[in-house]
Protein backbone atom coordinates (compact mmCIF):
# COMPACT_ATOMS: atom_id res chain seq x y z
CA UNK A 1 0.00 0.00 0.00
CA UNK A 2 2.00 3.22 -1.30
CA UNK A 3 1.64 6.18 0.83
CA UNK A 4 0.79 9.33 -1.63
CA UNK A 5 0.76 13.03 -0.75
CA UNK A 6 -0.28 15.60 -2.68
CA UNK A 7 -2.31 19.11 -3.08
CA UNK A 8 -5.59 19.14 -3.53
CA UNK A 9 -9.43 20.21 -3.53
CA UNK A 10 -12.24 18.54 -1.73
CA UNK A 11 -15.25 18.42 -3.62
CA UNK A 12 -18.01 16.22 -1.87
CA UNK A 13 -17.90 14.64 1.49
CA UNK A 14 -21.08 12.15 2.70
CA UNK A 15 -21.51 10.26 5.52
CA UNK A 16 -20.17 6.92 6.30
CA UNK A 17 -20.86 4.49 8.95
CA UNK A 18 -21.47 6.20 12.30
CA UNK A 19 -17.93 7.95 12.36
CA UNK A 20 -16.44 8.20 9.03
CA UNK A 21 -16.40 10.28 5.92
CA UNK A 22 -16.30 9.24 2.30
CA UNK A 23 -14.31 12.38 0.46
CA UNK A 24 -14.39 13.13 -3.60
CA UNK A 25 -11.33 15.22 -3.94
CA UNK A 26 -9.33 16.72 -6.84
CA UNK A 27 -5.80 15.64 -6.58
CA UNK A 28 -3.17 18.25 -8.50
CA UNK A 29 -0.54 15.18 -9.10
CA UNK A 30 -3.06 12.27 -9.48
CA UNK A 31 -6.81 13.67 -10.70
CA UNK A 32 -9.62 13.16 -9.39
CA UNK A 33 -10.08 10.51 -6.32
CA UNK A 34 -12.64 8.84 -3.76
CA UNK A 35 -11.36 7.89 -0.07
CA UNK A 36 -12.34 7.34 2.94
CA UNK A 37 -11.65 9.20 6.20
CA UNK A 38 -12.17 7.15 9.06
CA UNK A 39 -13.18 8.99 12.22
CA UNK A 40 -13.75 12.33 10.57
CA UNK A 41 -17.31 12.54 12.02
CA UNK A 42 -15.97 11.86 15.39
CA UNK A 43 -15.89 15.56 18.04
CA UNK A 44 -11.87 15.15 18.47
CA UNK A 45 -10.93 14.28 14.63
CA UNK A 46 -7.38 14.50 13.43
CA UNK A 47 -9.33 15.84 10.10
CA UNK A 48 -11.06 18.53 11.97
CA UNK A 49 -11.93 21.36 9.38
CA UNK A 50 -9.78 19.65 6.20
CA UNK A 51 -12.49 18.11 5.02
CA UNK A 52 -15.03 20.99 4.55
CA UNK A 53 -16.15 21.24 1.00
CA UNK A 54 -13.50 23.19 -1.41
CA UNK A 55 -10.82 23.37 1.41
CA UNK A 56 -7.46 23.49 -0.07
CA UNK A 57 -5.62 21.21 1.20
CA UNK A 58 -2.72 19.22 1.20
CA UNK A 59 -3.68 15.23 1.68
CA UNK A 60 -2.00 11.87 2.49
CA UNK A 61 -3.41 8.94 1.54
CA UNK A 62 -3.21 5.00 0.78
CA UNK A 63 -3.93 2.82 -2.51
CA UNK A 64 -5.22 -0.20 -2.11
CA UNK A 65 -4.67 -2.47 -5.56
CA UNK A 66 -8.34 -4.09 -4.67
CA UNK A 67 -10.12 -1.44 -4.11
CA UNK A 68 -11.33 1.85 -5.80
CA UNK A 69 -11.40 3.85 -3.02
CA UNK A 70 -8.20 4.91 -1.07
CA UNK A 71 -7.21 5.51 2.38
CA UNK A 72 -7.14 9.07 3.16
CA UNK A 73 -4.64 8.92 6.47
CA UNK A 74 -4.04 12.92 6.93
CA UNK A 75 -4.49 16.09 5.91
CA UNK A 76 -3.24 19.63 6.49
CA UNK A 77 -4.93 23.01 5.46
CA UNK A 78 -3.70 25.64 3.04
CA UNK A 79 -6.74 27.96 2.59
CA UNK A 80 -10.49 27.33 3.60
CA UNK A 81 -13.80 28.88 2.33
CA UNK A 82 -15.76 28.01 5.09
CA UNK A 83 -16.18 31.37 5.92
CA UNK A 84 -17.19 32.64 2.40
CA UNK A 85 -19.99 29.68 2.64
CA UNK A 86 -21.95 32.21 4.73
CA UNK A 87 -23.07 34.38 1.36
CA UNK A 88 -25.68 32.83 -0.13
CA UNK A 89 -24.76 33.65 -3.36
CA UNK A 90 -21.01 32.91 -3.01
CA UNK A 91 -22.22 29.56 -1.56
CA UNK A 92 -24.61 28.52 -4.34
CA UNK A 93 -21.04 29.25 -6.81
CA UNK A 94 -19.11 27.47 -4.87
CA UNK A 95 -21.55 24.43 -4.75
CA UNK A 96 -21.78 24.26 -8.74
CA UNK A 97 -17.92 24.67 -8.67
CA UNK A 98 -17.82 21.25 -6.96
CA UNK A 99 -20.40 19.67 -8.55
CA UNK A 100 -19.57 20.51 -11.85
CA UNK A 101 -15.55 19.38 -11.20
CA UNK A 102 -17.07 16.13 -9.56
CA UNK A 103 -19.19 15.70 -12.85
CA UNK A 104 -16.82 16.07 -15.74
CA UNK A 105 -13.91 14.91 -14.72
CA UNK A 106 -13.07 11.15 -15.02
CA UNK A 107 -11.53 9.51 -12.34
CA UNK A 108 -7.54 9.34 -11.76
CA UNK A 109 -6.76 11.45 -15.00
CA UNK A 110 -4.30 14.43 -13.37
CA UNK A 111 -5.21 17.51 -15.05
CA UNK A 112 -3.10 20.79 -13.68
CA UNK A 113 -5.36 23.31 -15.89
CA UNK A 114 -8.40 22.26 -14.17
CA UNK A 115 -7.14 22.17 -10.61
CA UNK A 116 -6.11 25.72 -11.36
CA UNK A 117 -9.18 26.79 -12.60
CA UNK A 118 -11.32 25.30 -9.38
CA UNK A 119 -9.01 26.97 -7.23
CA UNK A 120 -8.39 30.46 -8.90
CA UNK A 121 -12.39 30.79 -9.22
CA UNK A 122 -12.79 29.75 -5.93
CA UNK A 123 -10.27 32.51 -4.52
CA UNK A 124 -12.13 35.17 -6.93
CA UNK A 125 -15.33 34.76 -4.90
CA UNK A 126 -14.03 34.65 -1.82
CA UNK A 127 -12.13 38.01 -2.09
CA UNK A 128 -14.66 39.86 -4.09
CA UNK A 129 -17.79 38.53 -2.29
CA UNK A 130 -19.02 38.40 -6.42
CA UNK A 131 -20.19 35.04 -8.21
CA UNK A 132 -21.40 36.32 -11.46
CA UNK A 133 -18.09 36.61 -13.31
CA UNK A 134 -16.15 33.96 -11.61
CA UNK A 135 -18.86 31.55 -12.52
CA UNK A 136 -19.49 32.52 -15.84
CA UNK A 137 -15.30 32.46 -16.09
CA UNK A 138 -15.46 29.14 -14.61
CA UNK A 139 -18.10 27.47 -16.71
CA UNK A 140 -16.54 28.46 -19.74
CA UNK A 141 -13.00 27.41 -19.09
CA UNK A 142 -14.19 24.17 -17.95
CA UNK A 143 -16.29 23.63 -21.25
CA UNK A 144 -13.19 25.09 -23.44
CA UNK A 145 -11.13 22.40 -21.37
CA UNK A 146 -13.83 19.88 -22.15
CA UNK A 147 -13.20 20.31 -25.91
CA UNK A 148 -16.97 21.04 -25.89
CA UNK A 149 -16.59 25.01 -26.89
CA UNK A 150 -16.66 26.00 -30.95
CA UNK A 151 -15.19 29.47 -31.86
CA UNK A 152 -16.97 32.29 -31.03
CA UNK A 153 -15.53 34.85 -34.03
CA UNK A 154 -17.55 32.94 -36.90
CA UNK A 155 -20.61 31.28 -38.13
CA UNK A 156 -19.77 27.71 -37.88
CA UNK A 157 -22.15 26.83 -40.92
CA UNK A 158 -21.62 29.62 -43.72
CA UNK A 159 -18.00 30.62 -42.45
CA UNK A 160 -18.63 34.53 -42.23
CA UNK A 161 -17.26 36.55 -39.36
CA UNK A 162 -19.62 37.85 -36.97
CA UNK A 163 -21.04 41.08 -37.22
CA UNK A 164 -19.72 43.14 -34.29
CA UNK A 165 -23.09 43.97 -31.96
CA UNK A 166 -24.86 41.05 -33.88
CA UNK A 167 -26.14 38.24 -31.29
CA UNK A 168 -25.03 34.71 -32.09
CA UNK A 169 -27.28 31.74 -32.25
CA UNK A 170 -25.79 28.20 -30.18
CA UNK A 171 -27.57 24.55 -29.05
CA UNK A 172 -25.81 22.85 -26.21
CA UNK A 173 -25.07 19.17 -28.35
CA UNK A 174 -23.32 21.88 -31.56
CA UNK A 175 -20.10 21.80 -32.65
CA UNK A 176 -20.35 25.36 -33.85
CA UNK A 177 -22.06 28.74 -33.03
CA UNK A 178 -24.45 30.00 -35.75
CA UNK A 179 -25.17 34.00 -37.58
CA UNK A 180 -29.07 34.95 -37.58
CA UNK A 181 -29.50 33.96 -40.98
CA UNK A 182 -28.20 30.28 -40.38
CA UNK A 183 -30.13 29.62 -37.02
CA UNK A 184 -32.25 27.15 -36.93
CA UNK A 185 -35.18 26.22 -35.15
CA UNK A 186 -34.24 25.46 -31.39
CA UNK A 187 -31.36 27.53 -31.02
CA UNK A 188 -30.88 29.90 -28.11
CA UNK A 189 -29.66 33.40 -28.86
CA UNK A 190 -26.11 34.37 -27.52
CA UNK A 191 -26.30 38.43 -27.35
CA UNK A 192 -23.61 40.74 -28.04
CA UNK A 193 -22.70 41.43 -24.51
CA UNK A 194 -21.89 37.65 -23.62
CA UNK A 195 -20.07 37.48 -26.41
CA UNK A 196 -17.73 40.15 -26.34
CA UNK A 197 -17.51 38.73 -22.47
CA UNK A 198 -16.59 35.63 -23.59
CA UNK A 199 -14.07 36.60 -26.03
CA UNK A 200 -12.52 38.52 -23.26
CA UNK A 201 -12.13 35.71 -20.98
CA UNK A 202 -10.49 33.52 -23.00
CA UNK A 203 -7.63 35.89 -23.99
CA UNK A 204 -7.16 37.09 -20.28
CA UNK A 205 -6.74 35.53 -16.44
CA UNK A 206 -10.02 35.98 -14.31
CA UNK A 207 -8.23 38.13 -11.21
CA UNK A 208 -7.59 41.10 -14.44
CA UNK A 209 -11.01 40.74 -15.17
CA UNK A 210 -12.45 41.15 -11.70
CA UNK A 211 -9.92 44.40 -11.43
CA UNK A 212 -11.41 45.76 -14.09
CA UNK A 213 -14.90 44.63 -13.69
CA UNK A 214 -17.72 47.55 -14.04
CA UNK A 215 -19.64 46.76 -10.89
CA UNK A 216 -22.98 47.66 -13.17
CA UNK A 217 -26.26 45.65 -13.89
CA UNK A 218 -25.17 44.83 -17.28
CA UNK A 219 -22.10 43.38 -16.61
CA UNK A 220 -23.94 41.38 -14.39
CA UNK A 221 -26.41 39.98 -16.67
CA UNK A 222 -23.75 39.17 -19.42
CA UNK A 223 -21.78 37.24 -17.12
CA UNK A 224 -24.97 35.16 -15.64
CA UNK A 225 -26.29 34.92 -19.51
CA UNK A 226 -22.80 33.41 -20.40
CA UNK A 227 -23.16 31.15 -17.37
CA UNK A 228 -26.39 29.57 -18.16
CA UNK A 229 -25.43 28.81 -21.75
CA UNK A 230 -22.31 26.98 -20.67
CA UNK A 231 -24.33 25.17 -18.04
CA UNK A 232 -26.34 24.29 -20.60
CA UNK A 233 -23.96 22.46 -22.34
CA UNK A 234 -22.11 21.12 -19.20
CA UNK A 235 -25.42 19.40 -18.44
CA UNK A 236 -25.68 17.79 -22.38
CA UNK A 237 -22.30 16.22 -21.75
CA UNK A 238 -22.54 15.04 -18.72
CA UNK A 239 -26.27 14.13 -19.84
CA UNK A 240 -28.36 14.89 -16.66
CA UNK A 241 -29.31 17.98 -14.88
CA UNK A 242 -26.66 20.01 -12.51
CA UNK A 243 -28.42 19.76 -9.03
CA UNK A 244 -27.02 23.12 -8.06
CA UNK A 245 -28.31 25.02 -10.68
CA UNK A 246 -31.82 25.15 -9.46
CA UNK A 247 -30.28 26.52 -6.43
CA UNK A 248 -28.57 29.47 -8.78
CA UNK A 249 -32.30 29.69 -10.52
CA UNK A 250 -34.52 30.10 -7.26
CA UNK A 251 -34.52 32.97 -5.19
CA UNK A 252 -32.62 33.63 -2.26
Amino acid sequence: MPLHESEAIVLQRYTLGEADRLVSFLSRTMGRMRGVAAGARKPKSRFGSTLEKLSHIRIWFFERETRDLVRISQCELIESFLDAFRDYASSVAFALLAEITDAVLPEREASDANFRLLLLSAQTIKRTGKPELPLAYFALWTVKLGGWLPPFDRCGRCGQALLEGAPAYFAPGASAIACGKCRKPGMRVISPAALVLARKMLTERLDRLSADAAPDSSGSRAAGELTDVMLDVIEHQIDRKLKSRELLESPA
